[in-house]
């Protein structure tokens, strides 16, 4: 197989395609800001990042406020998370335009939108200044999963919702099937021993 060699770019991919909510419904208005530079940087304690250019019209509420949510939605929601990320909050109401409910977090003020299956509630710890954007590195303090994808062992089942958005290389997919779980590939087979 042979390779070409680009130049160093933002080619990682799949990636999530989340709406991050921000403001408090008072000094801020109720906003969704579409963003793809997300990712967990830590399990104990729970901590995601978010990457926003300083231009953005959420950027000055997530400094001051210091909250936002993340919330995960359907691939059958890509027309919604594509719109939100290219109008701006300054000229529209986004939850009101596209028929989402803005609802407020347990431990943050930030809205969450009651439509995505899964819904993380976040405290900026810190910001960094990167470039072109600065990365909001949050403790997750809270997550609302909606009961529906709640399978009868209380696992999330998002199989259940006929898929989560992903984004790559300009681009929307819908993240399906199950096709394996972490350690499958080495789980216990009945009758043999997995020796390390």
């Amino acid at each position: 197989m042979s390779k070409v060699i680009w130049l160093g770019s933002t080619q990682l991919a799949p990636v999530p395609a989340v709406l991050a909510g921000t403001g408090n419904g008072k000094d801020f208005k109720n906003n969704l800001i579409t963003i793809a530079w997300a990712g967990i940087v830590c399990s104990t304690p729970p901590m995601i990042s978010i990457s926003v250019r300083p231009e953005r019209y959420s950027y000055e509420a997530l400094v001051k406020l210091r909250e936002f949510t993340v919330n995960i939605p359907l691939a059958s929601q890509a027309a919604t998370v594509d719109w939100c990320g290219v109008v701006s909050g300054a000229d529209h109401d986004k939850f009101a335009e596209k028929n989402l409910t803005a609802v407020q977090g347990s431990k943050v003020a930030a809205p969450l939108v009651m439509e995505c299956p899964l819904n993380l509630e976040c405290k900026v710890r810190e910001i960094v200044k990167l470039g072109s954007h600065d990365m909001f590195i949050a403790e997750i303090v809270a997550v609302q999963v909606s009961e529906e994808f709640i399978d009868s062992s209380g696992r999330l089942d998002l199989e259940r919702c006929g898929g989560v958005l992903a984004y790559a290389h300009g681009h929307y997919f819908n993240l399906g099937k199950c096709i394996g779980h972490f350690g499958f590939s080495v789980r216990k087979k009945a009758g043999s021993v997995i020796r390390k």
